[in-house]
This record gives structure tokens, C-alpha cells and sequence, in this order.
């Protein structure tokens, strides 16, 4: 296999990593709650989520949401307002949690009993990189049929081990041409 590039954009090309692209794709797959936090609709919705089962209660606790039950059950009706970092808390806890959630779903989803699921891989932009420098890359699709590392490292929020199953289960299928679509424009794929 080539190496890997370490100077992504140094002639203008504009991209972002695989693995980011992956990892968006999965999130927007997810679902979250699209009210803002910020908004005391999304708030409730968020706290509904993570309080809803003595099981989201205890694995928001895992992901960080560490205050008693009557500081969430005063946030609920209304009579307080969590500070800023604790917004901030409640939302990583329900990302954690919701993709905890979802991750069997779509597991089964994209591996589709071993037919796996078309992916789309859009090459970098090049249009600021200049004609003798600009590389030969055009849209590919590929069938990946593993997705078990992909979705594990992703619910870990684990970018490192995202990157590398992403390479290692997905990219490389792609043969010699594997190095041009370590920076993407977009990855698309549905479940």
C-alpha cells in the first residue's frame, strides 16, 4: 500500500478526512434530535431521552451526565436551567447514548447479511490547485460488506480506530487507488 499523505492541501486541494466523512454520514444515519439544545424543546427531548429507562439512566451516567435526579427532574419542569458546560455535558451524553442505541440497527443495516452496502466516494476538490499539479481522480463506488470495526469505533467516538478499520475494512478494496481517497469531498451511503 502507498503511504499515507503528509501534506494534505500544501497545493490547494480541499477535502477532509475519510474516516470524518464516514462518521458524519453514520451521525446524520442516526437521527439526533435536530432542535437545537440551546432551545428548551431540544433540552426536554434530550433529558426524555436520557432519562426515559433505568438503562439510558445509567449510560448517560457512562457518558458523563453526572448530576442527582433532582437537579434533572427540576431541569425538566422547568424551574432551573443548566449552565453552559452542563448543556454541553447533556448533549455528548445523548450523542453517546443515541449511537449506543442505533448501532445494532445499523450494523444490520449495512452489512445486509453479507451483501454489505454501495458506497460512494466524491474525490477532493482541486479547482484551487494548479493544472500541472492536479491529479486524475474520478467518483468511484464500492460495495463494503464489513462494517462491524467501522460502527464499533464510531459509537466509541474513537476517531484513531475509525480511520483505521475505515483503511483497513473499506478503503483498500479500492486497489492501487486506494491513497487518492484518504481525503474525500464526500462519502455517501444509506442504511
Amino acid at each position: 500500500m502507498p503511504e499515507r499523505n503528509d501534506e494534505f492541501g500544501k497545493y490547494g486541494a480541499r477535502g477532509i478526512k475519510g474516516h470524518e466523512a464516514v462518521a458524519r454520514q453514520l451521525d446524520q444515519l442516526a437521527g439526533f434530535i435536530a432542535t437545537p439544545i440551546t432551545a428548551r424543546r431540544g433540552l426536554v427531548a434530550r433529558l426524555h431521552y436520557l432519562t426515559r429507562t433505568e438503562r439510558s439512566r445509567r449510560a448517560a451516567r457512562e457518558a458523563g451526565l453526572t448530576v442527582t435526579d433532582r437537579t434533572l427532574k427540576a431541569w425538566l419542569e422547568g424551574k432551573r436551567s443548566p449552565s453552559k458546560r452542563n448543556l454541553e455535558r447533556i448533549e455528548a451524553a445523548y450523542r453517546a447514548v443515541r449511537r449506543r442505541n442505533v448501532a445494532r440497527y445499523l450494523l444490520v443495516r449495512l452489512n445486509r447479511d453479507g451483501r454489505g452496502t454501495r458506497v460512494e466516494f466524491h474525490p477532493v476538490n482541486q479547482s484551487q490547485v494548479e493544472r500541472p499539479r492536479q491529479r486524475v481522480v474520478e467518483f468511484r463506488t464500492l460495495n463494503v460488506r464489513h462494517w462491524d470495526r467501522v460502527i464499533e469505533a464510531w459509537v466509541r467516538g474513537d476517531g484513531a480506530a475509525l480511520d483505521e478499520a475505515w483503511v483497513d475494512d473499506a478503503v483498500v478494496d479500492l486497489g492501487s487507488q486506494w491513497g487518492q481517497f484518504e481525503y474525500v469531498s464526500n462519502i455517501g451511503f444509506a442504511a
